[in-house]
């Protein structure tokens, strides 16, 4: 064989085994984790217990994975993050770290673990969004709106709103000035997520209005559109939980409440829009039903609706509303159940073509 056919084959072989992850994979995680928290909190146990550990060992493979991108392409990895429809992605990263965290806490007890994750998502949080932001702003060349934004563009509000979540778990375990710090930090938080909501969907929402919009420009990512009201719900939630522990939260708790429920209203709005635009992709304009990572997106927001709703119900004393989360956890879980399914199909198809993207 000759020298130029052997470095041929190499290269292709090398193309084959290439791994590829897309920036938003740990959505996974993120899923995964929200899910099963739905589940403990309906009195799943076993579910939400395997679950917990299924998730640990993803979010460990993704981080194996990502690391070797890094080391083989670092340079699409680059290029990812300063692209307008991908960057957003990497999100999920803080996302998918801080669902586990609490995760931990609410199933395991681990509280240790907790702390620990909510300070690796406050690290990847940072970076994340202040080389982004104003990487793509100084960019030259962009992308028109349409082909710019999607909604994966509220992963940061997610992983904003995120932060706040498990920060106010894990505050109770500091000694008082320094808790008074986190909830704070956590308010904090859970106010710029709030902010960013509303720069974005006001874009999004134009985008959907006055633009052309075909089938395939409404991905499955516009789920986040609910999705990142349903954890700011959350995160008002937890907020509430906490104010005893910050005198300032206490001044303003009507204020708080108010914004969570209009969070959670807000919400509620938009599961009946993505199911009729859902019902317009696919059955009116015949879009194909096939897997992609994107449909990760669908169960975080699903997942996520019903861990507010049992959390809106609780700390609200609202129990008229238990019969959504009741419901819902089940669809959450079937949501998963075909997301894994498809995934599963999807990376058997990948060992059988090499070549395949992840």
């Amino acid at each position: 064989m000759s020298q130029a056919r052997a470095e041929a084959v190499s290269e292709r072989a090398g193309r084959a085994w290439r791994i590829d992850p897309p920036p938003n994979i740990f959505a996974i995680v993120m899923s995964t984790g929200i899910v099963s928290m739905a589940a403990h909190n309906a009195g799943l146990e076993a579910v939400a217990l395997g679950m917990l550990w299924l998730n640990a060992v993803v979010y460990v493979m993704l981080w194996l994975l990502f690391s070797a991108r890094m080391a083989q392409s670092f340079a699409e990895v680059r290029s990812d993050f300063h692209n307008h429809a991908r960057g957003p992605g990497f999100f999920t990263m803080v996302a998918g770290t801080s669902v586990l965290g609490r995760q931990a806490i609410l199933i395991l007890g681990s509280v240790g673990l907790g702390k620990a994750l909510w300070f690796v998502a406050l690290g990847l949080w940072f970076p994340i969004t202040y080389l982004m932001f104003p990487g793509l702003m100084e960019g030259e060349k962009k992308p028109s709106l349409a082909k710019g934004l999607n909604g994966g563009w509220l992963l940061t509000v997610v992983a904003t709103q995120s932060l706040c979540v498990l920060g106010c778990r894990i505050a109770g375990e500091f000694p008082n000035e320094r808790e008074q710090g986190i909830v704070f930090a956590a308010l904090g938080f859970w106010l710029v997520g709030a902010m960013i909501y509303i720069w974005m969907i006001a874009i999004i929402f134009y985008r959907w209005m006055f633009l052309p919009m075909n089938p395939g420009d409404l991905t499955p990512a516009y789920w986040i559109n609910m999705g990142a009201m349903a954890i700011s719900t959350l995160a008002g939630v937890s907020l509430t939980r906490d104010a005893a522990h910050l005198p300032l939260l206490v001044e303003i708790l009507p204020f708080v409440k108010g914004l969570t429920l209009m969070f959670w209203a807000t919400a509620t709005w938009w599961i009946p829009m993505l199911l009729v635009a859902g019902v317009w992709r696919h059955l009116q304009r015949r879009y194909p039903l096939r897997y992609e990572h994107g449909y990760w997106s669908v169960v975080f927001p699903l997942g996520m609706y019903t861990v507010c709703t049992q959390g809106v119900q609780s700390a609200f004393d609202l129990p008229f509303l238990r019969v959504i989360p009741a419901v819902f956890v089940w669809v959450a879980l079937g949501a998963w159940c075909l997301a894994a399914l498809g995934l599963a199909v999807h990376l058997f198809k990948k060992l059988a073509n090499p070549a395949a993207r992840l």
